[in-house]
């Protein structure tokens, strides 16, 4: 199993300095070859809250593939260079991954490109200017009819391949890979079905409620569940915005824990966070438990 994020996550870069016209996803292939050379063949990839926007090539060099402009030169595997993508040698890909299958743990449900897409929605977070946006999301297309010209698949408008700056439609061309939804991998392991059908109220929550979670992410699959088994759902958020729009998705009520305006940083420390949580549920609580008498 192996969590993306680790080797190239927004934690790991100081948001001064995040690019993801530079950033490489080159650090996740170095894991995937360490695990080969250990002799894994079954691989879970979480991907997800990456830094990058290379739609993988950066792994796949890791893993031996190379990626040359139209003067046959090498290219860094960079989101800046998807647009100078001519050609896609993979000769030399590491043997071991033709015996080895790939679950792509994906926890959303964007296309490759496009007003939707791994860019436009997700680069900004990431540290991308408006025009930067625009020639990453160009990158993007013009790779994405790279990989059909060379591989025959068209992952242009695929749900999911454009999670983790294209990651999720990036290696299904060049490996035994199938893309699977994150959360319904972790709620089929928990059991959480059967251990909602006991409940009578679900409590969830991530760190931004927005139209976004609605895009095949964890509260959507806790949503669908809960639905399906007709237990209320509540969301909580350290920000919330779209509230009619999530509750038109289904949710009973979204709630922000923030007792003051307060700094991104200060919002992500640990213990505050915990203790916003628990406020704001003794809260929910109170008012459950008045109506219920």
């Amino acid at each position: 199993i192996i969590e993306m994020a680790s080797a190239c996550g927004l934690p790991l870069i100081d948001s001064s300095r995040r690019n993801p016209m530079k950033t490489t996803t080159y650090g996740v292939g170095e894991m995937v070859a360490d695990a080969l050379k250990s002799g894994c063949r079954e691989f879970i990839i979480g991907i997800g809250g990456s830094a990058t926007n290379d739609a993988g090539i950066g792994m796949l060099k890791a893993l031996g593939a190379r990626f040359l402009d139209s003067g046959n030169g090498e290219l860094e595997p960079v989101g800046e260079n998807l647009i100078k993508v001519h050609q896609i040698d993979i000769s030399q890909l590491n043997p071991a991954l033709k015996e080895s299958h790939f679950t792509i743990a994906c926890d959303v449900s964007n296309p490759f490109f496009g007003k939707e897409g791994a860019a436009y929605v997700y680069a900004p977070q990431k540290g991308a200017n408006s025009l930067q946006v625009i020639e990453l999301d160009n990158g993007l297309r013009h790779y994405a009819q790279v990989i059909k010209e060379y591989t025959n698949m068209d992952i242009s408008q695929l749900p999911g391949a454009g999670a983790a700056g294209g990651m999720g439609g990036g290696l299904l061309p060049f490996l035994n890979a199938e893309l699977q939804s994150g959360i319904e991998v972790i709620l089929k392991t928990l059991r959480f079905e059967e251990v909602v059908r006991q409940a009578d109220l679900i409590l969830t929550g991530e760190g931004k409620l927005d139209r976004q979670t609605g895009m095949g992410k964890a509260l959507d699959g806790i949503l669908r569940v809960g639905e399906k088994c007709q237990v209320p759902v509540i969301a909580l958020g350290g920000a919330v915005e779209a509230t009619e729009a999530l509750n038109r998705m289904g949710f009973t009520a979204v709630l922000p824990i923030q007792p003051f305006p307060v700094t991104l940083e200060e919002a992500m420390q640990p213990e505050f966070t915990k203790e916003n949580i628990e406020r704001t549920v003794r809260q929910v609580v109170r008012i459950i438990k008045q109506f219920t008498k």
